[in-house]
């Protein structure tokens, strides 16, 4: 099964490249952020076109996610568990019904800027509640896999130029913290099983050449559990997409995972 994650920005400004790398790349499931609609004016005649199931969870201008999937899928959750009166789309989740079933999550964390704002409170609260999420999914004993935009940068190697991020939300130490908290939870990060070397990133932005000069950072992870690490055949950050008419800042990473077995 190949599983991609990408946060696509703005799935209907984008949809002719991001159905081109669909096409050419033909992952299984793909988890999208920052679909940036509500659930309706998501293009799914578009993707469905291209056999692919659909289930959103979407946001008018804003967030919004959405998980795509040649397979049935099932047991769909829609927000993150753990406040109800959270209004922002950040997570969607459900469960791929192919012969090895494999839940999957599609998640984009709370950017947290500026961090003397309420922004960043909330993105540490948003953490918690994922990893505590994430904590209860583990208890299935199932193949799992939580991509998406997790907004953190974990270590200077995966930055080209750490230093200007030491005032960011992406690089507190609290944030790499609550991410550090998830993989000590027993979660593998796909990026290190499959040994991909430093420098590789996901995103660029779209400001003072940063793509040209690549000054990137990888802030896309695809988190495993056990069952679905022992799986693991091969990760590839798809770097080309960037340079697609009209990219996302971010590019896809796509995990592949042996489910026969």
């Amino acid at each position: 099964m190949r599983i991609a994650t990408w946060n696509v920005n703005s799935v209907n400004a984008r949809l002719p490249t991001v159905l081109a790398w669909l096409e050419a790349a033909q992952p299984d499931v793909a988890c999208f952020q920052e679909i940036k609609c509500v659930d309706e004016k998501f293009p799914r005649e578009a993707f469905e076109s291209l056999g692919y199931n659909v289930e959103t969870h979407g946001q008018k201008s804003y967030n919004g996610v959405a998980l795509l999937s040649k397979f049935p899928m099932s047991d769909v959750v829609r927000g993150l568990p753990g406040d109800e009166n959270d209004e922002q789309a950040r997570y969607i989740e459900a469960l791929i019904e192919s012969p090895t079933p494999v839940r999957v999550a599609s998640i984009y964390l709370p950017n947290g800027n500026p961090i003397d704002t309420d922004k960043f409170p909330y993105k540490l609260n948003w953490f918690q509640r994922l990893h505590d999420r994430a904590k209860e999914l583990l208890s299935f004993e199932e193949p799992l896999a939580l991509c998406g935009d997790y907004n953190c940068i974990l270590t200077a190697d995966d930055a080209a130029k750490p230093e200007d991020w030491v005032n960011d939300a992406l690089f507190q130490p609290e944030t790499r913290a609550a991410l550090k908290g998830m993989k000590w939870l027993g979660l593998s990060d796909a990026h290190e099983l499959g040994n991909e070397p430093k420098g590789t990133y996901t995103f660029w932005d779209y400001q003072a050449g940063a793509w040209q000069r690549n000054n990137g950072i990888r802030i896309d992870y695809a988190l495993l559990s056990p069952q679905a690490a022992d799986r693991f055949r091969e990760i590839e950050t798809h770097r080309d997409a960037r340079d697609m008419e009209k990219p996302s800042d971010h590019v896809p990473v796509v995990v592949d995972l042996d489910l026969e077995g």
